[in-house]
């Protein structure tokens, strides 16, 4: 490598790291995706000057269809399909990794040195149980196929057994490498694609953003091992940092679930809800949108509480709408985010910066737990799981998993479509409760309802 591409390479790795530094905040997200997207085009760059190129004609088309692809995709999907695409994405880049190291071996096994024929084994097998555990999650996401777990009975001894035959193979490839290496890695390959399907099968909806995060950290892990087979520093690095910031933000998502990563993955939560549950022997007073307008415009203190069903109705500027108009009035009005709220970490944050809220308004857990006491009226807007009080119980898929003190305000309107549960499958308690209004409908029309009925009282 020459001098140039190595301050070239580092170049791109600085611009990676404060690329994801500032992808810590809503305010700094887009600079960081800038400058994450600028550090790829110099490492690209570098590496197609630095290394040998057979055909550079096979290199153009290849970006430019890719870049074509990208383009409509990202300009054609939708907030609420963000995860989905997510998922998509991760499962390109495992496969990415593993064709990477299959076409190496092929290509310049006697060249492997003892590094590269151990990461030439990980890299197919990560990179290949990333493929088809992350196309699983798509499927499950744009609900192609059933969403809630699917078990049976021995499914977790079968998984470890799987993965330690696997782990056996990679260990056998480096022994026979390469007299018998092409056969081994070729079962190690069918194999892996096995085990990324059973692992993902039995996790519910509940827990896919969890496992959403993980595969993109089995992403990074994948290309990382590619970048010690072909010898690139800037994959390694990348990589490494896709891998670290995969497994970390798991673990911030399994403690705002107060749940461990082992339970996510073999806890089977999220399974359909039998019928004839305590929701059929209670009563719920349904409220209209005026009904809710007129509890707003009373209130001092309005905390807003938006969930993925906001995100489905894209109702986040009339929810804006109606804050503005409330701030009008002389409320105070604040927005109530839970770390898990959406599908993925962000979401609801991502959504809300589309409607120009201003990001004081946006409270963590933490900061708007202490402020529920005080609060006049809560509007939620397609959330449940987050909200519901049946995660203070023992016994259930949401015990222990910290939630918004909604329960606390003097007042509380639901807006939802049904009584149906949220992800996990747990009846929510405070439909019941005296204080709740029930508003029934798409939270976009029943939002601009409670708008007109504030304007015409404003009038």
């Amino acid at each position: 490598m020459t001098i140039l591409a190595g301050v070239g390479y580092l170049v791109a790795v600085c611009l990676f790291i404060l690329g994801l530094k500032l992808l810590s905040s809503p305010r700094t997200a887009r600079r960081g995706n800038l400058l994450s997207m600028i550090g790829m085009l110099v490492a690209v760059v570098v590496t197609l000057l630095d290394r040998q190129i057979l055909d550079f004609r096979y290199i153009i088309a290849g970006i430019i269809i890719g870049s074509m692809i990208g383009a409509v995709l990202a300009l054609r999907v939708r907030m609420t399909a963000m995860p989905q695409m997510v998922a998509l994405l991760n499962a390109f880049g495992g496969g990415a990794s593993a064709l990477v190291a299959l076409s190496e071996f092929l290509l310049r096994a006697t060249e492997f040195g003892a590094v590269a024929e151990v990461t030439t084994a990980l890299g197919v097998f990560i990179g290949m149980l990333t493929f088809t555990g992350s196309v699983v999650a798509f499927a499950k996401l744009e609900e192609m196929v059933k969403g809630t777990p699917v078990v049976f009975p021995g499914q977790t001894a079968v998984n470890f057994s799987l993965l330690a035959v696997i782990l056996g193979l990679c260990a056998a490839f480096a022994v026979l490498f390469p007299s018998h290496g092409l056969a081994i890695l070729l079962v190690i390959l069918v194999l892996s694609s096995l085990a990324g399907i059973l692992l993902v099968i039995p996790i519910g909806g509940a827990d896919m953003p969890v496992v959403i995060a993980l595969l993109n950290s089995y992403s990074g892990i994948a290309a990382a091992a590619t970048g010690f087979i072909i010898n690139n520093y800037v994959l390694i690095v990348s990589g490494a940092l896709v891998g670290a910031s995969g497994v970390i933000l798991s673990q911030i998502m399994c403690k705002a679930m107060n749940r461990s990563l082992a339970n996510v993955l073999f806890g089977a939560v999220g399974g359909e809800v039998s019928p004839g549950g305590r929701a059929d022997s209670r009563r719920v007073t349904r409220y209209s949108p005026l009904d809710a307008a007129t509890a707003l415009e009373n209130s001092r203190l309005v905390i807003i509480v938006p969930g993925y069903g906001l995100a489905v109705a894209q109702a986040q500027y009339v929810l804006q709408d109606i804050a503005t108009a409330l701030q009008k009035r002389g409320a105070r009005v604040l927005y109530g985010i839970h770390p898990v709220a959406g599908r993925m970490p962000g979401h609801m944050n991502i959504l809300l910066a589309e409607a120009s809220v201003p990001y004081d308004m946006l409270k963590d857990i933490d900061e708007i737990n202490e402020e529920f006491r005080a609060c006049d009226a809560v509007l939620i807007a397609g959330a449940n799981d987050v909200v519901n009080p049946a995660a203070r119980e023992k016994g259930n898929p949401l015990s222990g998993m910290p939630i918004l003190n909604i329960d606390q305000a003097q007042s509380v309107i639901f807006i939802k479509r049904s009584l149906s549960p949220g992800f996990a499958g747990v009846d929510n308690p405070l439909f019941y409760d005296p204080k709740t209004m029930m508003v029934f409908g798409d939270a976009k029309e029943v939002l601009h309802k409670i708008l007109d009925a504030l304007k015409e009282t404003a009038s």
